[in-house]
């Protein structure tokens, strides 16, 4: 939506809405200062003699939502110094987009920023809908400078928190927000109703430019420099470089409970959550609800979203909010660790502090214990179908591997894949030439199993265990196929974390362990009962996730590393899920509007 600026005559800028056709859930205005000058519209129609404005309407008489966002630059400041970041609306982080489940989302995003852009909508099933999805060259050409999309979509027997992000270069550093699906009306929790909600979106902050940081990374062929700091809602709190730095406030009274929607939006770090003196009661992960469970803290996985419910039992006073890095192996982390206050009513501005003490970055029996404890409901009203008969059986090995590079600083350039293959990104989509059937894209080859087996997880590994192929393979699914995958770390330069992330689907993970997976004894463990049920899953260093899920959606679904470093390096590939022969078993035709590569 748009509206003109003061003193403008009519030209076209504004949508009206009438309140008794139209429901305004949410909006946020910005400024026109804070739009870029004119000679960088790129010759958008509406000029820029527009002020962008992000709101959420539900038209009374049809379920659906109707949603502008405009992707513009806008210098920032943190850490005591400014840079210009892109971003949506000129919000850091983005506005939240609140709907209810089975409403019609329309979101038209406007490019006015000098890269190519495209957005995902993180965690929404996009059934039979892969054109909206988002990632670029997997289900769209990006929105090129200058030009609009128009993202179509229907949140289909979904609730909770997800959230949205850039889905191309690094962009997402900046450019992300939260989606608030509503369950639907008169269908209350499946705990108590909180007395207040509240969003809280982990990130980090680099103080140079981040393409900037990737970029030379690439072209050096070594690992990135990691984030200056960590943020909670785009605050990192004050650190030792910028002790003025203000930090986010969470204001509570005492006797209430909140709900507190924490998405993990770094790019590169798995994040510990934690206020001081206070429990948390875990009841949703992923948009998913959870058999509720209390702790003092929530690890949280980049791609990943958990709603806590907070109960302010403390008397008056000020409480420490800290976020910190989780890793596990020798890999450089950002460690500094981002602050916020809880702040009960009534407590003078002056008080001070309750400090925590967050848990020590290789803490894995904290770690180990929250992902233990994570369930599904399985209720009546939201049961765990997990597939008990399995038509495709797979193991992906994921790592990192060396290749050789002879502009590279040493040589060679760090890699990483899936079974062994580093996957290169084409260049049109990859959902369009599987619908034109267009040939020399992409191949349906992708390794179901490793290539060559050996001890994944041996304490070294030879060199000829380094070098990987590059391809575009993709691995071919028929309709409403039943599939169990198991994701197996390999310590091929060195074992770590890997939080994977599958569009398109949830899966269930029914089980994890230490070490290679046997195939043999580990299954006669699996929950096939109440498993966690999910969209992103964080692999254990060194180890091993099983995940179940039933490919009842037709198109071409990314599956990734969502550490971007690693997804930047090859650690990335494709599910093409074949149309089903039923009437509503299809993908549908992409939109006109759909962008040009």
């Amino acid at each position: 939506m748009y509206i003109q600026k003061g003193g403008q005559k009519p030209d076209g800028c504004v949508i009206f809405y009438k309140y008794n056709v139209a429901e305004l859930l949410i909006e946020d205005i910005i400024k026109y200062n804070d739009l870029v000058k004119s000679k960088s519209c790129y010759g958008d129609d509406l000029g820029c003699d527009c002020v962008g404005i992000m709101a959420v309407f539900r038209l009374r008489d049809a379920p659906s939502n109707h949603v502008v966002i405009v992707v513009v630059t806008k210098n920032t400041s943190r850490l005591c110094s400014t840079k210009p970041i892109v971003t949506v609306n000129g919000k850091f982080p983005g506005p939240t987009i609140v709907a209810r489940e089975d409403d019609t989302v329309l979101i038209k995003v406007v490019n006015h920023v000098k890269y190519n852009v495209s957005i995902h909508w993180h965690g929404i099933r996009q059934l039979r809908t892969g054109w909206a999805d988002g990632p670029a060259y997997i289900t769209q050409c990006p929105i090129q400078p200058g030009q609009i999309y128009m993202y179509n979509f229907t949140l289909t027997g979904q609730r909770g928190t997800l959230w949205w992000h850039a889905h191309i270069l690094w962009l997402r550093a900046t450019v992300h927000g939260a989606i608030v699906i509503l369950p639907k009306r008169g269908v209350p929790y499946p705990f108590p109703k909180p007395h207040k909600e509240a969003i809280v979106v982990l990130s980090e902050w680099w103080k140079s430019d981040v393409e900037a940081v990737i970029n030379e990374a690439l072209k050096s062929g070594l690992a990135p420099n990691v984030s200056d700091a960590h943020t909670i809602n785009g605050y990192p709190g004050p650190v030792s470089s910028c002790l003025s730095q203000g930090g986010l406030t969470l204001p509570v009274e005492t006797g209430k409970t909140y709900m507190l929607r924490i998405i993990n939006a770094a790019l590169n770090e798995e994040l510990f959550f934690k206020i001081a003196d206070h429990q948390l009661t875990v009841v949703e992960v992923d948009a998913v609800y959870t058999k509720p469970f209390k702790t003092d803290t929530v690890l949280i996985a980049p791609g990943q979203t958990t709603n806590v419910l907070l109960t302010a039992n403390r008397g008056p006073a000020k409480y420490l909010v800290a976020v910190s890095p989780f890793m596990d192996a020798p890999i450089a982390v950002d460690n500094v660790t981002a602050t916020a206050t809880l702040h009960y009513s009534g407590t003078l501005a002056h008080a001070p502090t309750t400090l925590t003490n967050p848990p020590p970055q290789n803490a894995t029996p904290v770690a180990a214990n929250f992902a233990n404890s994570l369930r599904s409901l399985n209720s009546k009203l939201y049961p765990a179908k997990v597939p008990l008969k399995i038509d495709q059986s797979l193991l992906f090995t994921i790592g990192l591997g060396v290749n050789p590079c002879s502009t590279c600083v040493n040589g060679s350039r760090v890699v990483a894949g899936i079974n062994n293959v580093t996957f290169v990104m084409p260049t049109v989509s990859l959902l369009q030439a599987h619908f034109f059937n267009t040939s020399g894209v992409f191949t349906d080859d992708f390794p179901g199993n490793p290539p060559t087996q050996y001890n994944y997880t041996a304490a070294s590994q030879p060199v000829t265990n380094f070098l990987t192929e590059t391809g575009t393979k993709l691995y071919r699914l028929s309709y409403n196929s039943t599939v169990q995958l198991v994701l197996q770390d390999t310590t091929v330069i060195t074992a770590e974390n890997h939080p994977v992330h599958l569009h398109g689907f949830n899966f269930f993970e029914v089980g994890r362990g230490l070490g290679n997976f046997n195939p043999k004894k580990d299954p006669k463990k699996f929950n096939l009962v109440d498993p966690v049920e999910r969209n992103t899953i964080s692999v254990p260093s060194g180890g091993w996730s099983a995940i179940r899920f039933r490919a009842d959606n037709p198109g071409v679904w990314f599956m990734h590393c969502h550490l971007e470093v690693h997804t930047s390096w090859g650690l990335k590939m494709a599910f093409v899920v074949d149309n089903g022969k039923g009437p509503n078993e299809s993908l549908l035709p992409p939109p006109t509007d759909l962008p040009k590569c």
